[in-house]
């Protein structure tokens, strides 16, 4: 009598597999850590961008009010004083020099220096609007860089600029702050960028996220 034999045939009785428990595992602990991840990284870029509205919104209280810090009790804008004169009149070096003194004080100069403080700080505190945050931030920083002008070594009245860097200083570091928030979408987190963006005008016109 003939016997044949079944390999496919089987005797009911598994040892448990882990292979598969082990490979599900990995997935779902690298998915975990990969959400982790991002979400620190989004509240970490939502908290540079709040920290940076700040120093923009409180340099517009402290030249507005005379807060007493930067900008003397009693001579805060409202009280008759200059947000520019004081600083644009004491430029001492560089190409725009006598550009800049001769823009101190004007009117014009004040309103959109101050306007665009206040401009700025409010958008980074509420994440929105942020890609023209950074254009104007960006464009008031290099003029600032411009004013102070770093490379150079001593003053038109031959004393020491005292500069620490010829390059880099922290208009060129906050400037680059409000372009890297605007490009991460810095207001998705801890701010209204969602609602912003989801607004008809804003949807239709990408440029003012």
């Amino acid at each position: 009598m003939a016997v044949h034999e079944h390999p496919h045939r089987s005797s009911g009785f598994h040892l448990p597999s882990f292979r598969r428990n082990r490979t599900a595992y990995a997935s779902e602990s690298a998915v975990s850590a990969d959400t982790g991840t991002h979400t620190a990284r989004a509240y970490a870029f939502a908290s540079l961008r709040l920290l940076t509205g700040f120093v923009f919104l409180w340099a517009f209280l402290d030249k507005t009010f005379g807060l007493g810090y930067a900008t003397p009790s009693g001579k805060g804008w409202i009280d008759g004083g200059s947000p520019t004169k004081g600083f644009l009149g004491s430029v001492a070096a560089g190409p725009m020099e006598s550009t800049f003194h001769s823009w101190a004080g004007d009117p014009w100069a004040d309103w959109l220096f101050t306007l665009g403080l206040l401009g700025i700080g409010l958008a980074l505190v509420a994440g929105v609007a942020l890609r023209i945050a950074a254009v104007a931030g960006t464009a008031m920083m290099a003029l600032m860089w411009i004013a102070e002008w770093p490379p150079v070594k001593h003053l038109s009245d031959g004393t020491p600029s005292m500069s620490t860097n010829p390059f880099i200083d922290y208009h060129v570091i906050y400037a680059a702050a409000l372009i890297v928030l605007a490009a991460v979408a810095a207001g998705d987190t801890l701010g209204a960028g969602r609602l912003w963006a989801k607004l008809p005008f804003v949807h239709d016109h990408s440029w003012l996220r």
